[in-house]
């Protein structure tokens, strides 16, 4: 029972390290729900732990990763007994019969076959070609070997020739087998990766491949480091959250002012009292969709977070009256031309490289872009507009302007400023994040889960 105990904590500690958020109360619930399951049937046992410890779908990947690592289908000895006779040159080769017939068997597991038995094939590919001897009683693992060795995507002519006995080619039975063999290469190579993760941890130690082997759950995608593909995955994320930002911008607006004086309905109150105006009625406020200006740094050194400024515009466009985006590096050009709904992100953010002005020197320099700023669009902030500027704050040691952001602040409804730097970093180097901040609020925003509480603090 100790080296449950262990495993469970263990796996209860990984997932915390691996930004799956686990109370302590959650892990004792799946602890209890250790008792009454078949502790054998380890998919049941998988089942549990998600029953408890998974809150969100997005979560769902890692913890898998993780659960095979802690929880792994099978055990091995370090060398396999048919590979004893291997020369120190690597894994010997096999002979084409042999390897046909591997082929042959992963061409019928990719027309039709369980988990299981994927599973179960995977390994014994592993086995067979993920060696790479790495020294005097070491070795290395790698997915990279088997794929190459039975390249699936080279059967691909072979399975559709079976699948469609005859028919035509080109049309939507051809369209629907590709994706399902497709779908079924993909199994067969996350199969592959399980299991040399799970070789790999056997050699290394558990923990050490669990802080590897995962990567941080969506809403944790540090903006610094987002990729092309989590790009597309965070336009799910940015719309609803721009749905939030207005509406809690909306409350924040009703919350801080009453209408106008009903003189009407006062009046008439009054009668009550003998014409004592004793109590004010006020019109209710007319409903407010804000303004929004938008000033974003688009250098170099934040990219990324660029990138994910034009997802958050895209979305905002929607659900204020009138959004105006501005970038900046040196000097600041009106971008919001470049946001036409439907755009691809990627392809925008490169036009708006090419096209829009936004550089003199290429150093960047917040001072000189505010003046720009106030000099160019003295209209463009109102007492119905909600600022929000996006930036590190590191202006390369130039003079700040903080005359002028006091300026721009005065005229505005609400002024935020989100830096996707840790706080941790604010005020080195050439970062004047705290001189900035004492003029406009400024919040760290490395990612979406730290974007999410900034709205929610917002009301």
């Amino acid at each position: 029972m100790t080296s449950l105990v262990d495993r469970h904590v263990g796996f209860v500690r990984a997932l915390r390290e691996a930004g799956v958020p686990v109370s302590v109360a959650e892990g004792l619930d799946a602890a209890r729900a250790l008792r009454v399951i078949e502790l054998h049937e380890r998919e049941a046992l998988r089942a549990a732990y998600a029953a408890t410890l998974v809150k969100k779908p997005g979560y769902r990947a890692g913890f898998d990763v993780l659960f095979d690592l802690w929880f792994p289908p099978t055990m091995s000895s370090l060398y396999g007994e048919q590979h004893e006779k291997e020369d120190e040159s690597g894994a010997a080769p096999a002979p084409a019969q042999e390897l046909s017939g591997h082929r042959d068997r992963l061409a019928g597991l990719l027309l039709d076959s369980t988990d299981a038995a994927m599973a179960a094939f995977a390994r014994d590919m592993v086995e067979r070609y993920g060696r790479q001897p790495a020294g005097p009683g070491r070795q290395n693992w790698f997915s990279y070997s088997v794929m190459r060795a039975l390249s699936p995507e080279t059967l691909m002519s072979r399975l559709l020739a079976e699948v469609l006995q005859g028919r035509e080619r080109g049309g939507l039975a051809e369209k629907n087998a590709r994706q399902a063999i497709n779908r079924n290469i993909g199994r067969f190579d996350q199969a592959v990766a399980t299991d040399v993760r799970r070789r790999i941890a056997e050699d290394s130690g558990v923990e050490r491949i669990a802080r590897s082997a995962v990567r941080p759950p969506l809403d944790q995608i540090d903006f610094l480091r987002v990729t092309k593909a989590d790009l597309t995955r965070l336009r799910k994320e940015v719309h609803p959250l721009a749905r939030r930002l207005a509406a809690r911008l909306t409350i924040k607006h009703r919350k801080g002012k009453r209408g106008r004086l009903d003189f009407r309905r006062t009046v008439r109150a009054s009668l009550q009292s003998g014409g004592v105006p004793l109590t004010t009625i006020y019109k209710p406020p007319r409903p407010h969709k804000p303004e929004l200006v938008i000033l974003c740094d688009t250098s170099d050194s934040v990219s990324s977070f660029a990138h994910f400024t034009l997802l958050l515009t895209y979305a905002l466009r929607e659900q204020f009256t009138k959004v105006r985006a501005f970038g900046f590096v040196d000097t600041i050009d009106e971008i919001t031309r470049f946001f036409v709904p439907g755009a691809d992100v990627v392809e925008a953010m490169t036009k708006l490289v090419n096209e829009a002005d936004m550089t003199r020197f290429g150093r960047t320099n917040y001072g000189h872009a505010f003046d720009g700023f106030m000099r160019k669009y003295p209209d463009a902030l109102t007492s119905r507009t909600s600022l929000l500027i996006l930036g590190d704050a590191r202006s390369n040691y130039q003079p700040p302007a903080l005359e002028t952001l006091k300026r721009m602040t005065a005229k505005t409804r609400h002024a935020f400023w989100l830096n996707p730097e840790p706080k941790a970093q604010w005020d080195i180097g050439d970062s004047i994040a705290t001189e900035y901040a004492a003029v406009v609020s400024m919040r760290e925003c490395r990612n979406v889960a730290q974007l999410t509480a900034f709205i929610e603090d917002l009301a």
